[in-house]
């Protein structure tokens, strides 16, 4: 019996698909079993991949770990393992920039498994019981967070996902140079329309994560709408949670509407795996279109390949949860990927979370993120 061990995040999303496949992937290939640990989603955005591929066979990756993992060569390049047709096949049906979010050196490192992005989310019966609607505008959404019933995931990393969103929005992308994060004028603005509607949520908002905000919102009844946070099909299937979320593009803002920060996970294949070609074609079995359109997504999984997103099947199991947010994914923004981003995403969000608590000089708060920035840059493969 050959025994492969994978490592994923905790949450029903994260952990129930992986382990459907795998026991389905065993009852076709019995020699091989495989069996998953699982970690916090904070420490799926922090914790190395590096000591975690010395651990673990599989490894369900955040995408900016990408160009770490393949200048540290603690993940295998699938392009060089995969057909030309499989990879095509993914390439293709990617959902937005998923598929590229991890291609480094013009291989493909992790397969995209799963998608997602900052996408707005309801409580309908909330909403009709106070004879409102679903924002439309941004200054929709602000007039609805005037009445107290919105919420945003408020820790650090997710903030400065949310920092970028509203630079994009406003019609410039983060990182265009090495000089500075974003222009003086764009970060500045960004900083306080952040900070206008940041001031009108719950401050217990700035100690959750999109999954605690899904859960406060589901198991009381004070919270109606959120505007923007990494979105979770679950919450959108009857049985899930004691109340039902429908989900949506995000608001409009400038008659445009916002661009989010791209998220979703991949599946990697640790380089110091003893069993590679298993764990590979584990991997293949796992990203393709028809285990991603029906085991990976039955058993909780929110898919990362296009046919599944179009399926009229799970797209009434999750009342048009992949439909509605579609869009969203297409355009969301592709953060860097380099070696020492991880340094830079660590930090910034702490700056970007002060800021949205206590107020401050805007400029100040662009220095200390382009400070972090060029050291980020600095970090350079041992």
């Amino acid at each position: 019996m050959i025994k492969l061990k994978g490592i994923t995040w905790n949450h029903t999303r994260g952990l129930l698909p992986m382990v459907a496949t795998s026991q389905r992937f065993t009852e076709l290939n019995p020699e091989i079993e495989i069996s998953w640990e699982k970690r916090s989603l904070q420490e799926f955005a922090d914790a190395s991949i590096e000591d975690l591929a010395k651990r673990f066979d599989l490894l369900v990756i955040d995408h900016p770990w990408t160009g770490f993992g393949a200048q540290t060569k603690a993940i295998l390049p699938l392009s060089d393992y995969l057909s030309k047709e499989y990879i095509k096949d993914q390439e293709i049906n990617t959902v937005g920039k998923s598929y590229g979010s991890y291609v480094f050196h013009d291989k493909l490192w992790a397969l995209p498994i799963d998608a997602a992005t900052p996408v707005a989310s309801a409580r309908l019966d909330l909403l009709e019981k106070n004879n409102l609607e679903v924002p439309k505008t941004y200054d929709d959404l602000l007039a609805l967070a005037k009445k107290g019933l919105v919420a945003f995931a408020g820790i650090p990393v997710d903030v400065l996902m949310s920092f970028y969103m509203f630079c994009c929005s406003l019609g410039e992308a983060p990182f265009l140079s090495e000089e500075k994060v974003i222009s003086e004028s764009t970060g500045k603005k960004a900083l306080q329309m952040f900070r206008e509607l940041a001031q009108l949520i719950d401050p217990a908002n700035f100690n959750r994560n999109p999954i605690q905000v899904y859960e406060a919102m589901v198991n009381s009844d004070e919270i109606a709408y959120c505007p923007f946070a990494y979105g979770y099909s679950n919450y959108s299937r009857i049985g899930y949670s004691r109340k039902l979320l429908h989900f949506y593009d995000l608001v409009r803002l400038n008659d445009q509407p916002m661009i989010s920060s791209l998220g979703g996970t991949g599946l990697a294949v640790s380089s110091f795996s003893q069993n590679i070609n298993e764990a590979i074609k584990y991997a293949e079995f796992t990203g393709s279109s028809q285990i991603q359109q029906n085991i990976y997504t039955d058993n909780g999984g929110q898919p990362g390949h296009l046919q599944a997103w179009k399926s009229e099947r799970i797209n009434t199991l999750t009342h048009n949860y992949f439909k509605n947010t579609l869009p969203t994914l297409q355009r969301a923004f592709l953060r860097p990927r380099y070696y020492g981003h991880m340094y830079f995403q660590d930090h910034a969000g702490d700056v970007v979370r002060n800021y949205l608590m206590n107020g401050g000089d805007e400029l100040k708060v662009l220095e200390e993120m382009n400070s972090l920035y060029a050291e980020s840059l600095k970090i350079q493969t041992i």
